[in-house]
């Protein structure tokens, strides 16, 4: 008969009430932590990072998903009606308008009063003049008398008035204004400039304009003029461009022109000629005003007309298959405005709910494995803190890079490939993850991108475990650039089902090679980068370590020379320490160098340490009281600390020299100040272990605890008389389990298994150190070589 599984179980009441007080411990401790100052200050810092990253994808509209080079296989049509600026048309509709503003121009008539008189003073001269040849040479060219003037513009449009033969126009003048009669030769030429002090009143009226100004403004045959002065004119005239140009007005069509041909004082014959003069020697009146042309022309794009072009719902804005190109995306961002203005604010407040309802979920899953795997993470503000922002930027640099071509990859590969060489390769991964699904939802919603994000981003975090050289992070962008240009072709021939359509798709291959191109740019970038994500994150790379592992350090070339012991302790502890990390997975180099640099506190008191002084030599803690010759030795750890943050060794290190001795116990000197106090009678108290135990912290890493148990085991391996396999296996495990149940393994990440592969590592190497040699009998007098073999 069948039932539900659950109607056959029951609870029992005690399985009840436990879960009831877990439930209950669980609230408590919850309960507990927020009243914690640091809780509450690290939540707060989280709460503020989630608001920022509202505003920074914008959580209030819906994300614009289209980017040009896109091809749309379904094609776009529009989801509502709408209108848009008619670019082209209005453009032009407002081309039009400025091109028919007028041109300013200011009329100063006074430039002309001079003409008459110099008129009179040029007939003059050719009225006394017998030949051509003998008029000065500005005369001749004023007059077109054969030689041109110096104006190239006036001597173009005066060439319309040279019609005759320059001996012939001389003969002409010659005879409208000479007589041998004196008297009578001036009554002509008095006539003639009568007549023309009468037209140079029309002249000062309009003005001339300069030819050479007319084209550096641009200013062309159809083009209007208008004419300002505050003398000759009460209001603006409007003309067009003909009418202000002197050669033009003295033609047959012109006013001036037309005017010949009411004054009687002028002969026929000479009009040419005078009309020559005028076009050489007449000054321009019409001065350019650009400010007052601006102005108008402001004024004429202001009253231009805005076309626009309506669209309705369900309109083609592009077709199936059709590349996205600029004009295009600029159809369907009016689109998207025009949708966007329609949403009430309600809409967005829930938008804006729901989005950071994701981001919490996001931010709770990422904090449950920090809290659990990092706790060094959490506890450092700085380093929060760091991350959060570089989330923050990460995200909003990703958001405005999408609009180039494939260049979203830039910030999300950065950042991971930093995180990976800063913290660990999974929480590279969860910010890969988080990266590439807030990039994708807050930008083209596109699937694809997402799955071509993440791949990228876990292909270059794979093999940033170590960073053995600057040229594995150029290779770590080389493999990321291939994954990406794969991935991008690998899901275009899911969406398309075919090869021959992706192959033959050039835009696609283009946009996967830019992608690839980008992520090999990020390898060089972060290759370069190093020292800063070094310096900024507080962590060091095999790069670093390796150059910090050189025997001529200053650190270490002062250590050998001051505490030569303690150097050559230094280095026993880092051979063997470093092959016990790398047995179960730990930065073997890491250890070696910190090894190096652990004991650099000795150096300012060498003779304290053991190892420092000679066989046989009277050590000075037979002088000192117990707890004094403990604060000694107890002080070589913050001696340390201190030399290397004069001497800018990187955390790491420092960390190295802080917790290689955790809280453990000076044994020797606590037992002897426990002899002194129990033969006192009183004084049993005053051997408190406390004071005895080094200040700490314990080991916070993995690495520390080896070098712990590494630099205990290497110490005391030397006080072996006779140190055989089971002698040193026995010396080893007692040291072991003595720090395993002083708890000072309590904060780092070491497992029971762990601790048990590091013991027989170090097993293993002293017994390779103090492994029995043969015993050479004695020589024999002869010196022949021995017959047992070395």
């Amino acid at each position: 008969m069948f039932s539900w599984p659950w109607n056959g179980l029951k609870r029992s009441r005690s399985s009840r009430t436990g879960s009831l007080r877990k439930k209950s411990r669980g609230w408590r401790k919850l309960l507990e932590g927020l009243r914690d100052r640091s809780v509450l200050l690290r939540l707060s810092v989280c709460l503020a990072a989630m608001l920022a990253m509202l505003v920074v994808v914008e959580s209030w509209k819906a994300p614009f998903p289209f980017r040009e080079g896109d091809m749309p296989q379904h094609g776009v049509a529009a989801k509502i009606s709408f209108q848009r600026v008619d670019t082209i048309r209005t453009e032009q509709a407002q081309h039009n308008a400025q091109e028919h503003a007028p041109f300013v121009f200011r009329q100063r008539p006074e430039l002309i009063d001079q003409l008459p008189q110099q008129l009179r003073a040029d007939l003059g001269k050719i009225a006394s003049s017998d030949t051509m040849e003998g008029l000065p040479p500005e005369v001749r060219a004023a007059f077109g008398l054969g030689v041109l003037g110096k104006d190239e513009d006036r001597n173009r449009e005066a060439a319309s008035f040279r019609t005759e033969v320059p001996e012939d126009r001389f003969l002409a003048l010659k005879l409208a204004i000479s007589s041998e009669d004196m008297l009578t030769a001036q009554q002509r030429i008095d006539d003639v400039l009568d007549d023309f002090t009468q037209m140079i009143g029309l002249l000062g009226r309009i003005g001339t304009v300069d030819s050479q100004v007319v084209r550096k403004a641009g200013i062309t045959k159809g083009s209007k003029v208008r004419i300002t002065s505050p003398v000759s004119l009460e209001e603006p005239i409007d003309l067009l461009l003909p009418q202000v140009q002197l050669n033009d007005r003295l033609n047959e069509a012109g006013d001036l022109g037309k005017a010949w041909l009411s004054y009687t004082g002028i002969p026929q014959t000479i009009r040419p000629a005078l009309s020559h003069w005028l076009v050489q020697e007449a000054p321009y009146t019409l001065q350019y005003d650009a400010i007052a042309t601006k102005e108008l022309r402001d004024e004429a794009l202001g009253r231009a007309t805005t076309i626009y072009e309506a669209f309705s719902r369900g309109d083609v804005l592009v077709e199936p298959g059709e590349m996205i190109d600029r004009t295009h995306l600029d159809l369907l961002r009016d689109e998207y405005d025009a949708m966007d203005e329609q949403i009430g604010i309600m809409a967005r407040l829930s938008r804006m709910g729901v989005v950071f309802l994701m981001i919490l979920v996001l931010t709770i899953l990422k904090a449950w494995y920090v809290v659990r795997n990092e706790p060094r993470f959490v506890r450092s503000l700085g380093r929060l803190g760091i991350y959060l922002a570089a989330i923050l930027i990460a995200v909003a640099l990703g958001r405005l890079l999408s609009f180039w071509t494939r260049a979203e990859i830039i910030p999300v590969l950065v950042t991971v490939m930093v995180f990976a060489i800063a913290y660990d390769q999974v929480l590279a991964i969860l910010t890969a993850f988080t990266l590439s699904l807030i990039i994708t939802l807050s930008t083209t919603t596109h699937f694809d991108q997402f799955v071509v994000l993440m791949g990228t981003a876990a292909t270059a975090v794979i093999p940033l475990n170590r960073v053995a050289s600057r040229s594995s992070l150029i290779k770590v962008g080389f493999y990321a650039g291939l994954t990406y240009f794969l991935t991008s072709c690998g899901v275009g021939i899911v969406q398309n089902q075919t090869l021959s359509e992706v192959f033959s798709n050039h835009i696609l291959l283009a946009h996967a090679a830019w992608g690839a191109g980008w992520c090999l740019a990020v390898g060089y970038f972060v290759a370069g980068s190093l020292p800063i994500i070094e310096s900024t994150f507080g962590v060091v790379t095999d790069i670093s370590l390796l150059e910090m592992s050189d025997p001529s350090h200053p650190l270490l070339q002062e250590l050998v020379q001051r505490a030569p012991g303690t150097y050559n302790h230094s280095i026993a502890v880092a051979s063997i320490a470093e092959t016990a990390a790398e047995s179960i997975g730990a930065n073997g180099l890491l250890v070696r160098v910190g090894a190096y640099f652990h004991d650099i506190g000795k150096m300012l008191k060498p003779q304290y340490f053991i190892e420092n002084i000679a066989a046989g030599a009277e050590s000075r803690h037979e002088h000192l009281a117990p707890a004094m010759s403990t604060l000694i030795i107890i002080g070589h750890v913050k001696d340390g600390v201190d030399l290397a943050e004069r001497h800018r060794l990187p955390q790491a290190l420092i960390d190295f020299i802080e917790q290689h001795h955790g809280t453990t116990l000076v044994e020797y000197f606590y037992r002897v100040a426990t002899q002194q106090a129990n033969s006192d009678p009183g004084h049993e108290h005053d051997a408190e272990e406390s004071a005895f135990r080094y200040p700490g912290p314990k080991p916070q890493s993995r690495e520390a605890g080896v070098l712990m148990l590494s630099d205990a085991v290497e110490s005391a391996s030397r006080t072996l008389s006779d140190p055989t396999p089971k002698r040193i296996e026995s010396l080893v495990h007692g040291i072991t389990m003595k720090r395993l149940l002083d708890g000072q393994f309590d904060e780092c990440s070491l497992k029971l298994s762990e601790i048990r592969t590091v013991e027989q590592t170090l097993v293993k190497s002293l017994i390779a150190i103090y492994h029995t040699r043969i015993r050479y009998p004695d020589a024999p007098s002869d010196h022949r070589a021995p017959a047992v073999p070395a």
